[in-house]
């Protein structure tokens, strides 16, 4: 499978090489994988996961853990992993208060897992688990995040792919942290950008976004993305134009510093239109009648105002949020081994 890195990730010349040279001679020669994965009504797909992602790895002889964040799962979610988790101490299962969104849950993974590597990933396997390998051998190498790079989307409609393609580009567009195009959150993250994700206190989270801020040597694998294996997906059209709208809200303030642009624009527009009435006046001694032209010029800017106070409200909100300094998530408890009872219905 051919690799393909970004200018924007990816440095260049004999400083990089030195870079990865003195990590290669760091890394641990049997490490610890943590697979990080959120999982929400999706009682359908865990054993068919488990079935396919815990021979391949063992296949590989590697050290690994199954860190499993249950979102408030409404179905028997829980209690399927509760079972197959028993007497098997590399499956773990953070198991949250209630549903707190794919970001809090990844969050709470990252921060539960105890790998020298950590891959976060889809329970539907639309997040290969052949690339595993490829991933850890590009760490091997020396790179600390390694992200996978969906070449081909066929599984998704065009309406979504294009949307998709829209987002990156105005992402990258206003904000200081560019994102790679196609790449979703399934990537390899070394334990010392992990540490540094740790750090980040922000309560409205883009993980995206969060892995790009951190920085560190990254490289891109390509891929083609399959088919949900079993399940429905949790994302609408809504949910999905809220998590883009808060990656540029969390990422860019661009949408505020338009406005005065926009404000500046309009308001010579007006002082020209004024001094023309103005001179029309005093040349010609008759006034304009413009009932019509009135009414629409004072509907547009009512528009524009209100347009203004939602992006302002937007960010207010977010720091509203912010301010009252509430946990990202609530862990209920953290079962391993069936060593716990699980919590009662």
């Amino acid at each position: 499978m051919p690799e393909q890195a970004f200018p924007f990730t990816e440095a260049k010349g004999a400083a990089l090489e030195h870079q990865l040279a003195a990590r290669r001679e760091r890394r641990p020669v049997d490490p610890l994988l943590s697979l990080v994965i959120p999982v929400f009504d999706e009682e359908e797909s865990i054993d068919l996961f488990l079935d396919t992602v815990i021979p391949l790895l063992e296949r590989a002889s590697l050290r690994f853990e199954l860190v499993f964040v249950n979102d408030g799962s409404r179905d028997n979610t829980f209690a399927r992993l509760f079972d197959r988790g028993r007497g098997d101490r590399r499956i773990r299962i953070v198991n949250l208060s209630r549903n707190f969104g794919k970001e809090a849950a990844l969050t709470a993974g990252i921060d539960h897992a105890k790998g020298d590597i950590l891959i976060p990933m889809d329970i539907d396997l639309q997040d290969p688990p052949d690339l595993i390998q490829p991933f850890i051998a590009r760490w091997r190498e020396g790179y600390d995040i390694v992200y996978g790079v969906r070449s081909a989307r066929l599984t998704d409609t065009r309406a979504k792919r294009m949307s998709a393609g829209w987002f990156y580009r105005v992402f990258n567009s206003m904000s200081p942290v560019r994102i790679p195009p196609n790449v979703g959150d399934f990537r390899l993250v070394d334990r010392r950008a992990v540490e540094v994700l740790r750090q980040l206190p922000e309560r409205n989270r883009f993980m995206k976004g969060l892995f790009a801020w951190v920085g560190f040597n990254s490289i891109g694998v390509p891929y083609e993305r399959p088919q949900r294996a079993a399940g429905t997906t949790k994302f609408n059209f809504w949910r999905l134009w809220n998590f883009a709208l808060d990656g540029v809200v969390s990422f860019s303030t661009a949408p505020l510093r338009a406005w005065f642009y926009v404000g500046v624009v309009i308001a010579t527009i007006a002082v020209f239109y004024a001094l023309f009435i103005v001179t029309r006046v005093l040349i010609l001694g008759i006034d304009t009648p413009g009932y019509a032209s009135l009414l629409i010029a004072v509907l547009l800017m009512g528009a524009i105002q209100l347009l203004s106070l939602g992006i302002i409200g937007e960010y207010l909100g977010r720091l509203f949020l912010e301010v009252k300094g509430r946990p990202i998530y609530v862990v209920e408890g953290v079962y391993e081994d069936g060593a716990d009872e699980p919590p009662h219905a």
